[in-house]
């Protein structure tokens, strides 16, 4: 698997992985263990998480109105990330403000997610990097 570019598969196994080890009480690396805190928070994953061949080849389409949970997971891993480092800068204020504005920090999760969904739609829709300053200025509007 290649950090920076893994493949759908490897992105699937390693949630499927970090689940497993989690139910068995294992020693998580300290990625799994953010994977972990958030597969708890979404109890309707635990079914499709518990078996990894079928994860691996499950089709989430929109078509069908299904969400992908291994997308999902991975915002709530990049918004965990971003906050952590603060990067960009401000959205850990941002962050802390919306978890006290929605009493949850899962629920602030969901909000800042559709900013960062907007976003990387954008810029791959015009082949550009994400703009930043756009997702800070969506994401002061949740204030």
């Amino acid at each position: 698997m290649s950090l920076f570019s893994p493949s759908k598969e490897d992105v699937r196994e390693f949630f499927c992985h970090a689940w497993l080890k989690q139910q068995a009480s294992g020693v998580l690396t300290p990625l799994e263990s953010i994977a972990a805190r958030w597969i708890v928070e979404h109890p309707e994953y635990h079914v499709i998480l518990n078996q990894i061949e079928a994860a691996k080849e499950a089709d989430f389409s929109v078509e069908n109105g299904q969400t992908n949970p291994f997308l999902h997971l991975s915002m709530h891993m990049s918004l965990s990330e971003q906050v952590q480092i603060n990067q960009p800068v401000g959205i850990r204020s941002i962050s802390q403000q919306l978890t006290l504005r929605f009493d949850s920090e899962h629920s602030a999760q969901h909000a800042m997610m559709e900013c960062l969904a907007q976003v990387l739609w954008q810029a791959q829709q015009q082949g550009t990097a994400p703009d930043m300053d756009l997702y800070l200025e969506s994401l002061n509007r949740l204030i």
